[in-house]
């Protein structure tokens, strides 16, 4: 009987032939992903609780594994030829993301592992995003565009033939799975030559900066990897003294003491020398490095409380530096609850549920209620860890790494129907994961207890 790798074998191998591969072609990524680490230390040694819990509840070993990606294809074709190599690795698309709404041309979705075993043993996430050449205005410039990207193929004839394979026989041996990282990996490589002139690179330039990534290469080069920091503050603060120029403002929520969601911070993108076709030298600016900070994933009526907030503290904190923003920030989600306890009983995250040793020996308790058992420490709960990203944070990266350029005229074209035909495939709903996660841990409970 053939013997085939498991998907999370594969994944694992994947990302971290990804990150050496990132960081040989950008060496500040190393520079970040130390500074990353020796920051996790000290909140570690400083925090041994932390420490504990991250532990025990099997974070505190994913945690130095931990990357995301991102990428941006041109066409359907691409995306949905990206969806069957990222399923290879045990990845599918969860969640869908219009960054229209930010100016961008592009709407997104995130290929991530689903299942917690998967998550625990590499939780390596890829935010694709599809460029939209129909919200181009110029139709010569829309059709210019569009030849190009027909002409190219991002993936090399062996990942094909591997993703095949893969289909056809349900697995990789472990010779096969060697060579499927290797051929993956050059869809991803950054190309010092452009497929363009220096023309068309400008003319898609002026449009916007990333119709001219997504179009001009040879394929859709990772543009950043991100490790996750258990203290985005204290990286941000000393990104400069390694020789890091940080983004001026922390995306996302301000520093709690209990986490939400998603909060990310870069250093700014490098401007790196491309040969144009006939041979004239200029420049590029798109691969910069990221950090992120998570938190808890929050319910419908938490993500509503979070987005008005949010939209309040935009408001009133345009322009401002990093320092009064979080200031703004910290002020506007004084009016989010900032307790496990509360954040519980108002229903505004998902936590995950299991009995303690005293709750196994408990018997029956089909009478008491949740925060009761909790209570005299018969069960314990844990936030369930935001595995997803925002788009309004997605854009604000995508746009202080790119010039700032935005197009109104963009905006208020979500159509998650002209995706999924693209990709192939629906996505999944990120919060419909973490629903039914809460729902089973707390049926599990009951039934243990006797309810």
């Amino acid at each position: 009987m053939t013997s085939f790798v498991t998907s999370h074998d594969i994944r694992d191998r994947f990302s971290k032939a990804m990150s050496a591969m990132y960081q040989a072609e950008v060496p500040q990524y190393g520079t970040l992903l130390e500074l990353v680490e020796e920051v996790n230390r000290e909140v570690l040694e400083h925090s041994p609780a932390m420490a504990r819990q991250l532990a025990a509840h099997d974070e505190l070993d994913r945690l130095s594994v931990e990357r995301h990606g991102a990428i941006r294809v041109g066409t359907a074709d691409e995306l949905s030829m990206l969806r069957r190599l990222f399923a290879v690795m045990g990845m599918f698309p969860v969640g869908y993301y219009d960054l229209s709404e930010a100016g961008v041309p592009v709407h997104s979705t995130a290929f991530r592992p689903i299942d917690d075993d998967a998550l625990a043993r590499n939780p390596f996430r890829v935010f694709t995003s599809l460029l939209r050449l129909g919200l181009i205005d110029s139709v010569e410039l829309r059709e210019r565009a569009a030849t190009i990207l027909a002409e190219r193929d991002i993936f090399t004839p062996s990942a094909r033939e591997l993703i095949d394979c893969h289909e056809r026989q349900g697995g990789l041996t472990d010779e096969q799975a060697e060579r499927f990282v290797a051929e993956a990996l050059e869809t991803f490589r950054w190309h010092h030559d452009a497929t363009v002139d220096w023309d068309t690179y400008e003319a898609l330039h002026a449009e916007h900066r990333l119709i001219a990534d997504v179009v001009c290469f040879r394929g859709p080069h990772i543009n950043h990897l991100t490790p996750r920091t258990l203290d985005i503050d204290e990286v941000q603060r000393r990104m400069p003294a390694v020789g890091m120029n940080p983004k001026e403002v922390i995306e996302g929520p301000p520093r709690r003491d209990c986490p939400i969601l998603l909060r990310q911070t870069s250093f700014k993108a490098l401007e790196e020398s491309i040969r144009f076709a006939g041979e004239q030298q200029g420049t590029h600016t798109a691969r910069f490095g990221e950090i992120e900070q998570r938190g808890v994933a929050l319910t419908p009526a938490g993500r509503a409380l979070y987005d008005r907030l949010l939209s309040e503290s935009r408001r009133r904190s345009a322009g401002m530096t990093n320092t009064e923003h979080q200031r703004v920030l910290a002020e506007v989600f004084a009016d989010f609850p900032d307790t496990e306890r509360e954040l519980r009983r108002q229903g505004l995250a998902f936590f995950e549920y299991r009995l303690t040793d005293a709750g196994h020996e408990a018997g029956s308790m089909a009478e008491a209620d949740l925060e009761t058992l909790i209570e005299r420490g018969l069960v314990e709960c844990r936030p369930i860890t935001y595995e997803d990203f925002l788009p309004v944070s997605a854009a604000g990266i995508f746009q202080s790494n790119l010039g700032g350029d935005q197009n109104a005229a963009y905006a208020g074209n979500a159509n998650r129907n002209a995706f999924e035909a693209a990709l192939g495939a629906e996505v999944t709903d990120e919060l419909a994961l973490y629903a039914e996660r809460e729902r089973a841990s707390r049926q599990a409970v009951c039934e243990a207890l006797g309810g």
